[in-house]
């Protein structure tokens, strides 16, 4: 007789959280599929291995799973990143990641000084109908993606920003990233989503800034260039038409979160 006590519940309930962080984050990176592909072939593997005991068929899934673990960490590399930092992120551990913090900012305050420079460039460049996108760093690294343009490693100033975004400029088409309060680099290439969700409307820099909230967890600003609206795109979820003050508190969320 198979005994289930309180032990069975509590493995089974972290495997079900475990799943469901991947399940969230591949459906964010338009990876579901495959996701559900790699669960189907875990439960044949249980299935011949553990529990039906085909030798021949079980010991050939073994060699498999011990291969195909190997590749899924070098062509997942960003999931995991973002799995890894969804469980460190989480608020019922971030008053951990406070003790551990030997300065304490003003977050409020700082993040308003950020904040409104690049939300005054914004408006700017959306009644100017000047194409943008701006990327703001959060917990996983975008150094790659920095290198990819033209290291700038300036202030954050509302000219330079609508300077560098100028029509004429040779910067405007690519990227800026903002790292720790600081203007890194612009020019910058990332990654284009191809979720079929996108209207057809949104051009190249709106599925730019999804596709980049999709590999990472940074928060994306697009201005766009046909009608001047202002876009915000965040774990892997696109929000479209956002007025100053919207722009405002959603910028002054993620900039007081990174202090």
């Amino acid at each position: 007789m198979i005994q289930f006590g309180i032990k069975d519940a509590f493995d089974i309930a972290i495997v079900a959280l475990l799943l469901f962080y991947l399940y969230r984050i591949m459906k964010e990176s338009g990876t579901l599929n495959i996701f559900f592909g790699v669960l189907a072939f875990i439960i044949v593997w249980v299935l011949t291995s553990q529990i039906i005991e085909l030798k021949l068929l079980g010991s050939i899934l073994d060699q498999f799973m011990g291969i195909g673990l190997l590749v899924l960490v070098i062509l997942f590399q960003d999931q995991i990143k973002r799995f890894l930092v969804e469980l460190g992120d989480h608020k019922r551990w971030r008053f951990l990641k406070n003790l551990f913090r030997h300065e304490k900012h003003n977050s409020s305050a700082d993040a308003r000084k950020y904040v409104l420079p690049i939300v005054y460039a914004c408006m700017n460049m959306s009644k100017t109908k000047t194409g943008a996108l701006i990327v703001i760093r959060q917990e996983i690294p975008l150094e790659s993606y920095e290198k990819s343009g033209d290291i700038i490693d300036a202030d954050i100033n509302s000219r330079l920003i609508e300077n560098i975004f100028f029509k004429n400029s040779p910067l405007h088409d690519g990227a800026m990233i903002i790292d720790h309060d600081r203007i890194r680099s612009a020019g910058c290439i990332l990654p284009v989503s191809h979720d079929r969700n996108v209207p057809r409307a949104l051009g190249l820099r709106h599925r730019s800034a999804l596709g980049i909230s999709q590999a990472t967890d940074a928060f994306a600003i697009v201005v766009s260039e046909e009608t001047g609206n202002i876009s915000v795109a965040h774990r892997g979820a696109l929000t479209t038409r956002l007025s100053s003050t919207e722009l405002e508190n959603r910028l002054s969320q993620i900039m007081a979160s990174d202090k």
